[in-house]
């Protein structure tokens, strides 16, 4: 980025939910002009009063990110107002990590400079975006949002009132090109108004699950603040805009007349809005403007009418969970997390043949700094529930398994290298752990010793499992343990890793193993044995052929009386199944996909959910990137190759 562009921001102004109107003029005569821009946390672009373009990349202090803008299109010549509303979360969440409030430019038009931050930039506090309100939507997301349409006065276009020179922000960040590519613009949704009362209170169906950035115009004949609700679903008759402390509303004053207005800011994913007025409005649309990551879709030939529906639903749902990086789910949380990702990415490789942005999240994976070597619940995040920060141990050891099939599937072996002291750093934190043949679950509140939504396997948020022995997270090691040697031998490293797998398997076997029946137990004082971890026991070779074979029958036997696997983790059990034998479990596999998944498109579902149809609840996602594994199921059942990362 520019060298002589300052970080800039308002003086004597902070606190969190902030907003800070920044102000530049410059002179076009004609040729390429591009914007190098960055900030903390957020921001969003107007040329002579038109949106050009919005949305910082997540980042981190240490590795902040810059975008290189081509704004040609939206320059005149002669004089042209540069306006950049700059949105601050300060907030620490699941989805920010906090650097200091600021905001740094340069604008080039060929090769010659028009103008770039500093003390001359102008900028005041926003007065139509209410600063300071603090509504929170989720932990995941953040802040909502207040706009009062009725304060706008002109600023975009060079009226300018209450603006003062740019305060210098003393700071020196390593700077970073954005690492994936810019989000693709679409019409807004059409919607269909289901529900009027009074023209006070309505309700509209976007037709299917969306995700995009709220916009209205609307008639009104006085000023009045318009609260809209979004949702993924209807319960009661109507969406649940509070669901316990989640509060999914946002807020729009409008004023006497006619009003347009979309937020640049914050994305919101739904298939159904409410909008609740004071006074009666006419309503030309309330909706949103979808911003969709660019793919590529290689489809599959599918013959079976279920089964392309699946695929299909699938492939949409992927993508609605795409924006600057993978999200767990677009609607509650937008978070991106090692496990939920990892089946993302690896059915991203067969429907998009995608790359580069699998690379770009393992790699901003890679920047976390957590204290204890582990990495963060999701990224980047702020500290978030202790003063360290939360993290789940056992996705740290998932990290090793996306890298190796990212490498495998791309054979861009430089990214190893490029990481591979993060994947050692990691590691160690695991191997030096070993006691007994067996590596003890993490103590203290900031760790969430969770493999998925199953009783016994998703330990006890917020508070102290103390240090007991777990089957899963040992298998799970040595699975992490077969892909770091593999990455190691890949990249020229000396393979120092699958050296210690025999140990965990003397020391799993002696622990968890029922001499009896073949099973494991995940604890050895808790009866209960699940399919997720004596899946994982025959990907891992903690068991013989024969007895894999065994465990195989038991998980496929409506009376087992294991606990069932959930969406996000049934990739373990049918990979276990199609190492044991994919002739004779390829039938068993494409049967339980096509009744789970025919369950949510018969009730309508446009995006796979995030829990098992049985289990879902108000707070559930109804899309959840982590349920479009049939992607990659279809394809590897249909080619016959089933080797996998998990072998």
């Amino acid at each position: 980025m520019d060298k002589q562009a300052k970080w800039i921001w308002k003086k004597d102004y902070s606190g969190w939910d902030i907003y800070c109107d920044f102000y530049d003029k410059f002179q076009y005569q004609g040729g390429k002009v591009t914007l190098q821009i960055s900030a903390d946390s957020n921001y969003a672009l107007y040329i002579n009063g038109q949106f050009a373009e919005n949305s910082q990349y997540p980042d981190y202090p240490h590795y902040k990110v810059y975008d290189q803008l081509d704004i040609t299109r939206f320059c005149r010549e002669g004089e042209n107002h540069m306006a950049i509303i700059v949105w601050y979360y300060g907030k620490p969440a699941l989805t920010y990590y906090p650097g200091n409030a600021a905001l740094r430019y340069a604008l080039f038009c060929d090769e010659t400079v028009l103008c770039r931050s500093g003390e001359t930039t102008l900028c005041r506090e926003s007065r139509d975006y209410q600063c300071g309100l603090k509504k929170l939507i989720t932990s995941h997301l953040g802040y909502s949002f207040h706009y009062d349409c009725t304060l706008e006065d002109g600023w975009k276009e060079g009226a300018l009132e209450g603006f003062e020179p740019a305060a210098i922000v003393e700071q020196e960040l390593p700077m970073f090109i954005r690492p994936v590519k810019r989000m693709v613009w679409a019409d807004p949704v059409k919607t269909q108004c289901i529900l009027n009362e009074n023209n006070t209170y309505l309700r509209y169906d976007l037709g299917r699950e969306e995700v995009g950035y709220p916009t209205l115009k609307v008639r009104s004949t006085k000023k009045q603040k318009l609260v809209i609700a979004f949702g993924e679903h209807l319960l009661d008759g109507c969406i649940r805009k509070k669901i316990n402390k989640y509060d999914f509303t946002v807020e729009v004053t409008v004023g006497e007349g006619e009003t347009f207005y979309m937020n640049p800011f914050r994305r919101l994913a739904l298939r159904y809005l409410e909008v609740f007025a004071e006074y009666p409005i006419e309503v030309d649309y309330v909706t949103v403007k979808p911003a969709c990551y660019p793919v590529k879709k290689t489809g599959m030939a599918i013959s079976d009418p279920l089964d392309k529906a699946i695929y299909d639903t699938c492939v949409r749902t992927l993508e609605l969970c795409m924006h600057e990086h993978y999200e767990d789910g677009p609607w509650r949380e937008q978070a991106l997390y090692c496990l939920d990702s990892r089946n993302q990415m690896l059915c991203g490789y067969y429907c998009f043949q995608e790359y580069e942005f699998a690379r770009a999240n393992l790699k901003l994976m890679s920047q976390d700094r957590r204290y204890d070597g582990l990495l963060s619940l999701c990224f980047p995040a702020g500290n978030y529930r202790t003063a360290t920060g939360l993290c789940i141990p056992s996705f740290s050891l998932h990290y090793f398994t996306q890298v190796w099939e990212y490498m495998s599937h791309s054979g861009d072996y430089a990214f190893g290298k490029e990481i591979y002291h993060k994947l050692l750093s990691i590691m160690e934190v695991f191997t030096s752990r070993i006691e007994d043949g067996c590596v003890k679950s993490f103590p203290g509140k900031d760790h969430w010793n969770y493999y998925e939504w199953r009783e016994g396997l998703s330990g006890h948020l917020d508070q102290d499992d103390g240090e007991v022995f777990e089957a899963a997270l040992n298998v799970l090691l040595i699975l992490a343990l077969r892909n770091m040697g593999r990455i190691a031998r890949a990249i020229g490293e000396k393979d120092t890793f699958t050296s210690l797998i025999p140990e965990l398997v003397t020391g799993i076997r002696a622990r968890f193993m029922d001499k009896e029946t073949g099973l494991f137990y995940n604890l050895e004082d808790h009866p209960s044995q699940s399919e997720f971890v004596n899946s994982i026991c025959i990907l891992a070779d903690v068991v013989t052929p024969e007895e894999a074979r065994n465990i195989a029958e038991k998980l496929v036997a409506s009376d087992s009386g294991l606990t069932t696997v959930s969406l996000s983790t049934i990739c373990f059990k049918y990979d276990a199944l199609l190492k044991v034998d994919p002739e004779k479990y390829k039938d068993y596999i494409l049967e339980q996909i096509r009744t789970k998944y025919k369950y949510m498109l018969d009730q309508d579902a446009t995006a796979f959910w995030e829990y098992d149809p049985d289990t879902i609840t108000p707070s559930g996602s109804r899309c959840h990137g982590w349920s479009a594994l049939p992607i990659y199921y279809f394809e590897v059942l249909k080619t016959g190759n089933h080797t996998s990362s998990l072998y």
